[in-house]
C-alpha cells in the first residue's frame, strides 16, 4: 500500500504535520501538493518545536525525500527562509526536490493580495495576505510565472512583462498605488535562480517511478476539506484543492496510485478567516478552549475560531475524500471537562438537517443540535493503548466513529511524537 493520502477534515489546523510525522520512519516520500506559505504545520521532536510553512513535514524525518509538487504555489524568499533555518538547527535539507511545473508567488501577487482584502472591506475573505489567490489566479489564467522560467530569462521576462502590464493598470487606476516595475521582479526572481536550480525536478516522474518500486509516498495536504475551492464553504476558502482528489492533479501522480486515504480531525474544531463556523463559540468556554489547545496560527499568530466537535463535517468530509482512516488529534485537550457537546445535526430555520447543506445560505443559518457526552477528569497524556484510556474517553471516541463514517485509527493525546494511541496501523 504506497500511496497514501493527508488531508485535514475540517478547516485546517487539525494537526496534518503530526500524522505525517508519524508516518515518517516508514515513508520514503513526502509531498506537499496543494496551497502556499497561508499554513502551517507545529512539529514536535523531543524538546524541539519546528514550524513548517512551505516545506513538507517530511523533511524533519531522516532518510525521507521531501517533495514540492506542482499544485504549490511557492514565495521563494520563504522557502530560502525555511531552509536556512533548519539548517541552522542541524537539520539536513538537500534531499528536497522542487516541481519544476509549480508556480511562484511574487511581489505584486502579494501586493495585490493585500489591497484587494482592504477594497473588500466587510466582503472580505479573510486570506493571509501571502500571494496565495492571486498568484493562482494567474496560474489559471495562464499568465502564471513557473519555477522553470527562472531558467531561461527572455522567457521569465516577457511573462513578467506581460503580467505587469494589466497588473499595473489595477494597481494604479483602480488601488491608487505605485505601478511595479519589470526589472525590479526580475532582480528579485533571479537571484533564487541558481540556489534552486540542484532542486528542481520532474518530480512526477520521479514520484511514478518510486511506486513503482514499492516505495511508500505520502500525500500531505496542506488547509483542509472545508477550505477547499470546490467543496468547502465557497467564497471563504482557499483558492487551491486540498481534498483528497489534489493529490493527484497536485502531484503528477495518477488517481489509481492513492490506496489509502487519512482524514486528520480535531476532537473539537477550529477554522480562521471569515466564513461559516456552526458551533463556533464566544463565551468563556470558547476562551477556555483556545488557550488549552493553543490555538494560535503557526502561520500569522492569530487566534483562532474555536467550537465543538462537528459530526454532520467529518461525515461530509469522510464522502468527499473517500476517507479510508481518521486520526483523531488533541484528544487531550477535553481533559477535565464535565460533559463535551457533539454537534450532531443542523437546525435551519425549524429544518433539521442531518448533513452539511449543499446550500451556502442554510449553512450560514445553521445552527447546532447538540448531544452530551459524559467526560473524564483523568489526565490521559501517557495513555498508550485504547484500553489506558478512561471508559468515558474511549466512549466518546467510539461515539465520534459512529457517526464519522469511517474508522478512527489513531488518537493524539499529547503534543510529542510518541504520544498517540495506535488503534489500526496505517499502513499495513
Amino acid at each position: 500500500m504506497p500511496g497514501i493520502v493527508i488531508v485535514g477534515v475540517q478547516w485546517g489546523d487539525e494537526g496534518k504535520g503530526k500524522a505525517t510525522d508519524l508516518l515518517g520512519e516508514r515513508t520514503d516520500w513526502v509531498v506537499k501538493f496543494n496551497g502556499g506559505n497561508n499554513a502551517g504545520h507545529t512539529v514536535v521532536v523531543g524538546n524541539e518545536k519546528y514550524a513548517l510553512h512551505l516545506l513538507p513535514s517530511g523533511i524533519l524525518s531522516e532518510g525521507v525525500t521531501p517533495v514540492i509538487g506542482n499544485g504549490v504555489v511557492i514565495d521563494l524568499e520563504v522557502l530560502f527562509h525555511e531552509l536556512e533555518a533548519l539548517g541552522s538547527r542541524g537539520i539536513d535539507t538537500s534531499r528536497l526536490k522542487v516541481s519544476a511545473n509549480a508556480h511562484i508567488i511574487t511581489q505584486y501577487h502579494r501586493t495585490l493580495d493585500k489591497v484587494t482584502e482592504r477594497f473588500l472591506g466587510k466582503r472580505m475573505i479573510g486570506t493571509t495576505g501571502r500571494g496565495i489567490g492571486p498568484a493562482y489566479a494567474d496560474k489559471i489564467n495562464r499568465v502564471g510565472i513557473r519555477v522553470q522560467d527562472l531558467f531561461d530569462e527572455n522567457i521569465l521576462r516577457q511573462k513578467v512583462e506581460g503580467a505587469l502590464d494589466q497588473k499595473n493598470h489595477l494597481l494604479v487606476k483602480v488601488f491608487n498605488r505605485r505601478a511595479i516595475a519589470v526589472d525590479e521582479i526580475m532582480d528579485d526572481l533571479l537571484s533564487y535562480a541558481e540556489r534552486l536550480r540542484p532542486m528542481v525536478a520532474d518530480t512526477g516522474h520521479l514520484l511514478d517511478e518510486a511506486l513503482k518500486r514499492g516505495e511508500i509516498v505520502v500525500f500531505e495536504g496542506g488547509q483542509a476539506t472545508m477550505l477547499d475551492v470546490d467543496h468547502g464553504t465557497y467564497p471563504f476558502v482557499t483558492s487551491s484543492s486540498a481534498t483528497a482528489g489534489g493529490a493527484a492533479t497536485g502531484s503528477g501522480v495518477g488517481p489509481g496510485r492513492l490506496d489509502r486515504i487519512v482524514g486528520i480531525v480535531k476532537a473539537y474544531t477550529t477554522r480562521v478567516g471569515s466564513g461559516p463556523f456552526p458551533t463556533e463559540l464566544f463565551d468563556e468556554q470558547g476562551d477556555w478552549l483556545r488557550a488549552r489547545g493553543f490555538e494560535f496560527g503557526t502561520t500569522t499568530g492569530r487566534p483562532r475560531r474555536v467550537g465543538w466537535y462537528d459530526a454532520p463535517v467529518t461525515r461530509y468530509a469522510t464522502r468527499v475524500n473517500g476517507i479510508t482512516d481518521l486520526v483523531l488529534t488533541k484528544l487531550d485537550i477535553l481533559d477535565g471537562l464535565e460533559r463535551i457537546p457533539v454537534c450532531v445535526a443542523y437546525d435551519v430555520d425549524g429544518v433539521r438537517f442531518d448533513d452539511v447543506p449543499v446550500n451556502q445560505s442554510d449553512f450560514h443559518h445553521a445552527k447546532p443540535i447538540y448531544e452530551y457526552f459524559p467526560g473524564w477528569q483523568e489526565d490521559i497524556s501517557s495513555a498508550r493503548t485504547f484500553e489506558e484510556l478512561p471508559k468515558n474517553a474511549q466512549d466518546y471516541v467510539l461515539a465520534l466513529e459512529a457517526m464519522s463514517g469511517t474508522r478512527i485509527s489513531v488518537i493524539g493525546v499529547g503534543p510529542e511524537r510518541d504520544q498517540v494511541v495506535v488503534r489500526h496501523d496505517l499502513v499495513d
